[in-house]
């Protein structure tokens, strides 16, 4: 890549950070699809090295409001979850199964915004676990069932429990990926190449978290979540 090209990585990855780093999720969704069009490379071993790093970042932050217990069960949920995800990926239409996700999330969507609450127990949150296992390795949108469960609980807490599930999550990808050859050094390499973009979207977020804390965190995860669906969506539709 040239000058140019690092600078747009750069730039991308940036507001991918700030975005996620204000509203828990986002940067895969903000980030990928610009990504591959500068060089398919990018995705997934060395953004998701850059995202560990956010996460990382994401989660020193705001750990004082972390839901340990909640971390536990989601990923419980996401190990066989994740399994599933590469079993569809193998054997089933990849994209039919994105549309019956981006339909499902904008049904739990707008189930929300008509004031349906799920309830933050153990069931719950280790189907939700398993969800975002299942969607984020054959779709790689992880974060809308774990946002909207919970979309009624305070910013830093949203913020640091999904942050403490990407890191889990982010380093048994990372390790599969090295396994099976789809990240060395050339791949570390990339994913360094974002980390500038990274530290700068996530000083960002630090300016609006505290904003969108005061009675706007909600409306954030409903808004990025009906976008995660509609990128789905348009992806098989063009």
């Amino acid at each position: 890549m040239g000058f140019i090209e690092i600078a747009g990585v750069v730039a991308i990855m940036g507001a991918g950070a700030a975005v996620q780093g204000s509203a828990g999720f986002g940067s895969a969704l903000v980030a990928a699809p610009l990504l591959v069009l500068i060089d398919p490379r990018l995705v997934p071993g060395p953004i998701m090295l850059a995202a560990l790093v956010l996460d990382f970042l994401v989660f020193k932050r705001d750990r004082a409001s972390l839901d340990l217990g909640g971390v536990k069960w989601i990923v419980l949920g996401m190990v066989p979850g994740s399994l599933l995800g590469a079993w569809v990926v193998v054997r089933l239409d990849k994209e039919a199964l994105e549309v019956a996700v981006g339909l499902a999330v904008y049904l739990a969507v707008g189930l929300s915004l008509l004031g349906l609450k799920v309830r933050q127990n153990q069931p719950n949150l280790s189907g939700a676990g398993f969800l975002s296992g299942l969607l984020g390795t054959a779709t790689s949108l992880s974060g809308p069932p774990l946002a909207l469960i919970y979309q009624h609980t305070t910013g830093s807490r949203l913020r640091a429990t999904l942050a403490g599930v990407f890191i889990a999550g982010a380093v048994l990808s990372l390790a599969s990926l090295t396994l099976v050859g789809r990240m060395g050094q050339t791949e570390v390499g990339l994913g360094l190449v974002m980390v500038p973009g990274v530290l700068v979207g996530f000083t960002v977020s630090s300016r609006i978290a505290p904003k969108l804390d005061r009675g706007f965190t909600r409306p954030a995860v409903l808004a990025i979540s009906a976008a995660a669906a509609s990128v789905l969506l348009l992806n098989n539709h063009f």
